[in-house]
């Protein structure tokens, strides 16, 4: 079991250029973690070999977030989201992730990929504004199934809301000239 690693509130950054890499099975269990990964979570290959990838989760991050990305996934689709991570010293630091299943020759999902970039700063604000309403949807219920189920009804509500889906959501957020 992990010890809990509580937020510095330094923020870490990492190179436009660079992509922070890693592998998981179909438990979430960390199979290959490149070096930008290693270094921005501040681990060695051996801390997170075999260990589930929320090692890096972030209190911060909403975990109906996490419940609709693993939904889409594990239903074969690839995903993108910006996710705030905690590293290993109590710094934090924010992607723009691709995540995506593995599949065998036969079809079936084996494990998971996910490639993360720096995202804009205004990526990062606006996912900020809206996980905070997340987070707070999540913390007005005490059971925690539920509220899962109170952040991923608060979030379909703001998506509705803007008449966008998420994936339309997700790409409103960055400059198009980034990643064009």
């Amino acid at each position: 079991m992990k010890a809990t690693i509580q937020p510095s509130g330094v923020e870490r950054h990492f190179g436009h250029d660079e992509l922070i890499v890693s592998k998981t099975d179909l438990r979430g269990r960390i199979t290959y973690a490149n070096d930008v990964f290693l270094r921005v979570a501040g681990y060695d290959e051996t801390d997170v070999m075999d260990m589930p990838h929320n090692i890096i989760r972030h209190p911060d991050m909403p975990r109906c977030v996490f419940k609709y990305l693993w939904d889409t996934i594990q239903d074969g689709q690839e995903i993108f989201a910006y996710v705030v991570n905690l590293a290993k010293d109590g710094a934090h630091y924010w992607v723009f992730a691709h995540v995506t299943p593995s599949f065998d020759r036969n079809g079936k999902i084996v494990g998971y990929h996910s490639n993360r970039r720096t995202p804009s700063k205004e990526a990062v604000a606006a996912a900020t504004a809206v996980y905070a309403e997340l987070r707070a949807a999540e913390a007005a219920v005490s059971d925690p199934v539920a509220s899962i189920g109170a952040g991923l009804e608060r979030l379909l509500a703001i998506l509705g809301d803007a008449g966008v889906s998420y994936s339309e959501w997700v790409w409103s957020l960055e400059p198009s000239e980034e990643y064009a």
